[in-house]
């Protein structure tokens, strides 16, 4: 796929990007269910796909963003969304690889447990390695939806979107606020980015700045 490459110097440091599109995926799936109505999904976007479908459930923006939240971060209980005065539809992660699996609560409790005491472990590593302070060049590489204009009607899309920089910084985290910042200024407001801590940001330490 064609790359393109640009240059923007900042007061401190050069920034160089890159777009690629990119598919991303989730290491678990989601159950959802409202009343008599429920599914088994992969991913976020089969989850919104989902509560698209019911008539009774305004798909907002903001509603989207949270399941998408929901299904990057390291939170594993279950949530709960309130449509009306007690009414809700739910969202359970789960490791089953199918409906009967969940039904029969298969790769949901022990397994589960496991994965959590994992995660937090990983999650404490990768939040002191974010917040290390080492001065110099960084490359960090963001995966992100993009909102685009489909031509032919008009209308917009999300469109999963790899965006690699090269800055000057003193930690992980600021490399990402770095890229962020500079991405809200160039992409449409609605595009959606995830957060430092989570999978679809990477980062390495290239070298000290000259």
């Amino acid at each position: 796929m064609p790359r393109s490459r640009s240059r923007v110097r900042a007061p401190f440091a050069a920034l160089f990007f890159v777009f690629l599109r990119e598919t991303s995926s989730f290491s678990m799936n989601l159950y959802l269910r409202y009343f008599d109505k429920e599914t088994l999904v992969s991913n976020a976007d089969q989850a919104i796909d989902f509560l698209h479908s019911i008539q009774d459930i305004e798909v907002t923006p903001d509603l989207e963003n949270d399941v998408r939240d929901y299904a990057e971060s390291d939170v594993f209980y279950p949530k709960r969304y309130k449509i009306r005065s007690h009414v809700y539809f739910i969202v359970i992660k789960t490791m089953a690889q199918t409906m009967l699996d969940f039904k029969q609560k298969k790769a949901v409790h022990s397994s589960l447990s496991k994965q959590m005491a994992d995660k937090n472990n990983m999650g404490d590593m990768v939040i002191n390695r974010l917040n290390e302070i080492r001065l110099g060049w960084y490359e960090g590489e963001l995966d992100f939806k993009r909102v685009v204009v489909i031509p032919s009607t008009g209308k917009h899309e999300y469109r999963d979107t790899k965006f690699v920089a090269q800055c000057k910084a003193e930690s992980g985290i600021e490399c990402y606020s770095r890229i962020v910042d500079y991405l809200r200024t160039r992409v449409d407001n609605r595009s959606q980015f995830p957060s430092a801590k989570g999978k679809n940001f990477r980062f390495k330490y290239l070298g000290l700045w000259k």
